[in-house]
């Protein structure tokens, strides 16, 4: 009897003040949605923000294959995997009708295909045009596609932060890099760094910041010889969580690396 007191006392402490203790601080822990969650600077993105004890939605096309992704979410119980394509309609329709109605505080448009840059396929005489399709889709038109989808859930979070992770080599001010190749990414990311512009302009009369972020030469899983000018993943995505927690609505429209330098298109 002495211990069923004790419970029923338990809770009527907690579900009646609420206010006064964790439930609250539960009621408000910030949520990030990351697209290509399963490697590289996506999973980088995850492990940072669950440290920091964010909820994070971890998105990828092949959970099931994602590995390293999966072992994370079953060590920290506020990582949650999903499914999704950002080229894929019913994978977004699905994950939007799961989460509606919940607030997103930054949603990272990471999800991306790069190719071989100056192999072939991306250099002049060897272009495959079978690929065009699958880089604007996915590079350019992806980050648009899953931020139109998640809006109402980003307006109705605490921080309204939209990001979209772009490269230099789709910045005119930076002259695409100053080498030749990687047709299809430098066009796709010029073409997605305008459609993000766009949509910065549109969102900011709700009160959402969005903005371009570069992460640098990273070291990422595919990189197999990289050289003194690269930095490690950890160095990247600490830089750029720095960078989104210190925006605001005059940074919308940006480009700005993830040393917080900033460029022009």
């Amino acid at each position: 009897m002495a211990y069923r007191g004790i419970f029923a006392a338990l809770f009527v402490f907690l579900y009646s003040v609420p206010e006064s203790l964790g439930m609250s601080a539960l009621a408000h822990q910030p949520t990030v949605l990351v697209t290509g969650s399963n490697r590289g600077i996506g999973l980088e993105f995850v492990r940072q923000y669950a440290a920091k004890e964010w909820r994070v939605i971890a998105t990828t096309r092949r959970p099931n294959q994602a590995r390293a992704l999966q072992a994370l979410a079953r060590s920290q119980t506020n990582v949650t995997v999903e499914l999704l394509d950002v080229t894929n309609g019913d994978h977004l329709d699905a994950l939007v009708e799961k989460y509606r109605g919940q607030p997103i505080d930054v949603l990272i448009n990471n999800a991306g295909v790069s190719g071989d840059f100056q192999g072939p396929g991306q250099s002049l005489g060897t272009l495959d045009y079978t690929t065009v399709d699958t880089f604007m889709s996915v590079n350019a038109i992806g980050p648009l596609r899953v931020t139109e989808a998640f809006y109402e859930n980003v307006k109705l979070s605490d921080q309204k932060k939209v990001i979209a992770i772009t490269a230099l080599l789709g910045v005119h001010s930076f002259k695409y890099g100053g080498f030749s190749g990687a047709y299809w990414y430098k066009v796709s990311k010029a073409a997605m760094n305008a459609a993000v512009f766009n949509l910065a302009q549109d969102a900011i009369k709700d009160g959402i910041t969005v903005a371009l972020l570069t992460p640098g030469e990273v070291a990422v899983e595919k990189v197999v010889d990289p050289g003194p000018n690269f930095i490690a993943p950890e160095v990247s995505i600490r830089g750029m969580i720095d960078v989104i927690e210190g925006l605001s609505s005059e940074d919308s429209g940006a480009i700005i690396r993830y040393n917080g330098k900033r460029y022009a298109f």
